[in-house]
């Protein structure tokens, strides 16, 4: 959905108006969210993260509180008569910047203004995306049979990622809320870790035999990312496998695609993909494929651990995964298949795990 400049204006609007309303009866200034910890975070009946019915409270009771809430009317103050009123946008390393004007209200470090900015996601029930706050650069790209129509500043253009885009793909804007899907010859979509995996796909003609849309998804997925994936697999009706390296932080890339993170879990029914299907490079596969690996570091069998423990892989297949790693001590990418040959990946491992998959014919 759309939200107009108006709209985001009157939502940012009503947050003022509560706390000058609080000011003016008398009343300590405050606001309530939801407290964002993993202790307060539950599976909804969607099958993705949400936060749960704790609350925690941001006032001016403490000098703490009271500079929070004042950081909140400075930022309000920008994005409505900077942003919105003007149709301008800054990043969110700007917004930052821009915060070292403010004397007394000025932001310490970027991680705090960013937590600010999410935290008007969850009061106003908007995204930083209707506020014109953009991400740095993210670089993430789609390639495949897929014809979109682009709504830019400067007017429309038609797109189709495989036949007018370079090696790459298109390169997904900040808001995808802009994209049409206007035709399309696909059948699949790999979600993919590394653009290295990308490019031996795009030059093995992965995305032509086996009519797929390539996105390489640059680590941990920018949030732009996650919602086209969420759009393509929802309106398109197009199923997603996400390809990792074997690790315990490429699970949880896989798990935020499909379930989504703690920190965006107020965005997750708007970005999460809970049919999305993991792929590999699976534990089981270095035994079976005999691929080279890496000794996994003390942070890693922690995290492993720690993932026995998380909802998001609270099934047979993954606890029989993530214990036969934690067996193993290893670790693998998705290049070590290169050793097999540079055709390996694409002609054996991938259609054979998607057959097994049931996700492409044999």
């Amino acid at each position: 959905m759309i939200v107009t400049n108006i709209q985001s204006i009157a939502s940012l609007k009503q947050l003022i108006q509560i706390i000058y309303e609080q000011i003016d009866e008398g009343s300590i200034p405050h606001l309530q969210l939801p407290t964002r910890t993993k202790n307060n975070i539950e599976i909804s009946e969607n099958d993705v993260w949400v936060y749960g019915g704790g609350r925690s409270i941001r006032s001016a009771k403490t000098t703490k509180g009271a500079y929070q809430l004042l950081k909140t009317t400075h930022i309000c103050d920008l994005l409505i008569n900077d942003h919105l009123s003007n149709n301008k946008s800054s990043t969110l390393r700007e917004i930052y910047y821009i915060s070292e004007n403010w004397d007394i209200a000025k932001f310490k470090e970027q991680p705090e203004s960013d937590r600010l900015i999410e935290d008007l996601e969850i009061i106003t029930g908007l995204q930083r995306e209707d506020f014109h706050v953009r991400p740095e650069e993210n670089g993430a790209t789609i390639f495949g049979p897929l014809r979109i129509r682009e709504t830019t500043k400067r007017g429309e253009r038609i797109i189709h990622c495989q036949e007018d885009v370079g090696e790459a793909g298109y390169q997904i804007p900040y808001n995808v809320e802009n994209i049409e899907f206007l035709e399309h010859d696909a059948q699949i979509i790999i979600a993919i870790e590394t653009g290295g995996m990308q490019d031996r796909l795009i030059e093995n003609g992965f995305d032509e035999k086996y009519h797929a849309l390539l996105i390489h998804l640059k680590g941990q997925p920018a949030r732009s990312t996650r919602r086209l994936i969420k759009r393509l697999n929802e309106e398109l009706n197009i199923p997603v496998a996400v390809f990792t390296d074997a690790d315990p932080w490429s699970y949880r890339i896989y798990a935020s695609v499909a379930y989504g993170a703690i920190k965006t879990a107020h965005l997750s029914e708007f970005m999460a993909a809970p049919k999305a299907k993991f792929l590999g490079v699976q534990p089981s596969d270095i035994i079976d494929y005999d691929l080279s690996t890496d000794k996994l570091t003390d942070q890693d069998m922690k995290a492993l651990h720690n993932e026995l423990t998380d909802p998001r892989f609270d099934t047979d297949y993954w606890k029989n995964q993530i214990n036969l790693q934690i067996e193993l001590g290893k670790k693998a990418e998705q290049q070590a298949f290169a050793g097999k040959g540079l055709d390996y990946v694409t002609d054996t491992y991938l259609p054979t795990r998607l057959g097994e998959m049931g996700m492409i014919k044999r």
